[in-house]
């Protein structure tokens, strides 16, 4: 079995940072202890003065396969994961077909088994009409259930009030929500069109998207989670507003949990002006008081994950006028320096960030042996250097759509390297191939659920 012996490093787990060296055997962490520099191993690392976190679990991503492949597949997007410190994935179901079926699950486990340079899971998504579906999942083997309750098309829009009662009362899994309400959505374009003109520029986005359609689209899912005592997830919360809808009380004790997405952290409502159609997603980016809140709620345990929701468009789809241009945002590649840069802002500490992105995300969904640094779990491992800035330049792209929102951003820290089932993936600034060994495979999740 392949040992590797990283040295010196300071890790930062469970709320602790410490000096340690780290064994790995295969893909396990045999042993963490001081003074270990004794033991045999084929390489050594050499980690002083780099931080050694979990790898990053990123809960929401879109790599478009099957179907919107122009835009990104699985083995481009997470390779650009790897390379941004994110060892596992969740990927969602808007592509084409829509995963809504068990069948086009398997389809999509069986893509990443031969393609995907992260540790996987997906989501099947949820529809007016396939009750029997969500009803059959495997609980071990599917993360969770996703329901677009607005900003969706087609069979995976869910807002008939009987088909959502259905869902949460039978779901054998956590319910993730998308959470905008489409009637507030559609009014409040009517009115700002009647007043501004059917051409409206992008700044109107979170007038248009605005924190009332989000609020009572969140209020509704966490009526129905507390009605059925479903285990609910809301995704990329953007609003103050929201946040009124959800509890401190440590993650564990937690029945509804939401998230903040690393883009509405980073940006806000003034940046429109700069960035227009690049900064375009779905729940939209809103004030610079909701982005305050949300890193308070963050500190203050109200939001309990970060993750991306990256969702990459073409730049040439980007480029079309405002009502034209589909949301979404390239982000994996850099989400675990930018949210490192709340670090060094003062936002978080280090301990802190590691809950978030990593510890919580393994919590909540009962990710089996990942998450943490602990002697028998897998070896998902990120060196980070947080001492030395890194650029953001299009020549490091990983993504296949070629650009990203971040293009001539500075960051705070360097990733030094990502280890992916103990096999360092990405060191440097560039991918490491893959060995044959079969426990060095990326690998499909699994849940310890009861």
């Amino acid at each position: 079995m392949s040992r590797t012996l990283i040295l010196n490093a300071t890790l930062v787990n469970e709320g602790e940072v410490f000096q340690a060296d780290v064994l790995l055997i295969a893909n396990r962490i045999a042993r963490i202890a001081a003074d270990l520099q004794h033991l045999r191993a084929d390489r050594v690392i050499d980690a002083t003065g780099l931080h050694l976190l979990p790898g990053m679990i990123d809960d929401q991503v879109h790599f478009r396969e099957p179907g919107l492949t122009q835009k990104g597949s699985i083995a481009t997007e997470s390779a650009a994961a790897v390379a941004g410190g994110i060892t596992s994935y969740m990927e969602m179901p808007n592509v084409n077909p829509p995963t809504l079926t068990r069948q086009a699950l398997a389809d999509k486990f069986a893509i990443a088994r031969q393609s995907s340079a992260a540790n996987y899971s997906f989501y099947l998504g949820a529809s007016v009409d396939n009750l029997d579906e969500i009803k059959a999942v495997d609980p071990g083997v599917v993360c969770g259930i996703k329901v677009f309750m607005g900003a969706s098309t087609g069979n995976l829009l869910v807002e008939d009030p009987v088909a959502l009662e259905n869902i949460f009362a039978e779901s054998p899994i956590l319910i993730a929500t998308h959470c905008e309400d489409g009637k507030v959505i559609a009014a409040n374009l009517k009115r700002l069109q009647a007043q501004y003109g059917i051409d409206l520029p992008v700044q109107f986005h979170p007038l248009i998207r605005d924190d009332e359609a989000c609020y009572a689209s969140s209020a509704y899912a966490v009526h129905l989670a507390k009605k059925y005592r479903s285990q609910l997830h809301v995704l990329h919360l953007t609003t103050a507003k929201e946040l009124t809808l959800f509890s401190d009380l440590p993650l564990e004790q937690k029945q509804i949990t939401a998230e903040v997405c690393v883009h509405h952290l980073r940006y806000c409502d003034e940046d429109y002006q700069r960035m227009g159609n690049l900064l375009k997603c779905n729940p939209a980016v809103k004030t610079k008081a909701d982005q305050t809140a949300l890193r308070q709620a963050l500190r203050d345990g109200r939001l309990d994950i970060i993750a991306t929701d990256h969702a990459p468009h073409l730049l040439c789809e980007k480029q079309l006028p405002y009502a034209q241009a589909p949301a979404g945002l390239p982000l994996v590649q850099h989400a675990l320096l930018s949210v490192l840069d709340l670090y060094h802002q003062g936002e978080l500490t280090l301990p802190q960030v590691v809950q978030k992105i990593a510890h919580a995300p393994a919590q909540r969904f009962a990710v089996a042996e990942r998450g943490f640094l602990r002697e028998g779990y897998v070896a998902d491992l990120v060196l980070v250097d947080l001492q030395t800035p890194s650029t953001v330049t299009a020549q490091e792209l990983l993504y296949r759509c070629g650009w990203s929102p971040q293009q001539g951003e500075i960051l705070q820290s360097t990733l030094v390297s990502t280890f992916v089932n103990g096999v360092r993936r990405f060191h440097q600034g560039r991918l490491w191939p893959l060995p044959d060994e079969a426990w060095a495979q990326p690998q499909a999740l699994r849940f310890s659920r009861n």
